[in-house]
């Protein structure tokens, strides 16, 4: 049985500290998993960010209440999910996740929790499990699924490379020029026609 598992953010939907960022006016706040590889340092630069400004757990959770999939990210999905199972496999936080992954038809998520105290204050997050995206993989391997994987920034490259199969999508030039081996697609029906050839090998 074929798994394809795929990013969130910037492969599915908008970047969600991006738009908190644009939301605030908060260019700080710009800085992804695209930018920086150390997880765990940019999650204390964000909180602290949070904490400086006021900002609370409700406040992004309004920003994310007003977006939308990616154009074309929805179709892309409900195509997929008829070719193999599809997982999610992002850092995102379940606190963020949900009302995007309802206007995605509520695909399967793997992702991290925040910490928030009674006032709404973000204060720390935890991993499902460190290196999760390339762990799932292998969880998947264990049991005989046969993997695809695609995603945009640094914290994909494992899941990727530990895949069967994989590329880049969207992913910017910095990571594309360190990776030259991994295929890199722009748009979902290029990475759709990757998946079904991955599928019929």
């Amino acid at each position: 049985m074929h798994v394809v598992c795929l990013d969130l953010e910037g492969v599915l939907v908008p970047e969600i500290w991006i738009e908190f960022s644009k939301a605030t006016n908060i260019g700080e706040l710009r800085i992804t998993t695209r930018d920086e590889p150390d997880y765990d340092k940019l999650m204390k630069y964000r909180l602290a960010i949070l904490d400086r400004n006021g900002l609370k757990l409700a406040d992004i959770q309004r920003v994310i209440g007003g977006m939308d999939p990616l154009p074309g990210a929805k179709a892309f999905i409900d195509e997929l999910k008829g070719l193999a199972q599809v997982i999610i496999l992002s850092d995102t936080f379940t606190q963020f996740a949900k009302p995007l992954m309802a206007k995605l038809g509520y695909p399967t998520l793997f992702c991290n929790s925040l910490t928030v105290e009674p006032n709404g204050r973000v204060s720390g997050y935890e991993l499902r499990q460190h290196d999760g995206k390339r762990k799932a993989v292998e969880a998947l391997h264990s049991i005989n699924m046969k993997v695809f994987a695609a995603g945009d920034s640094f914290n994909d490259l494992s899941m990727i490379k530990t895949a069967d199969s994989g590329a880049l999508f969207r992913a910017p030039e910095s990571i594309r020029s360190q990776n030259p081996g991994l295929p890199a697609f722009e748009e979902y029906g290029e990475l759709l026609g990757r998946i079904t050839a991955f599928i019929g090998e």
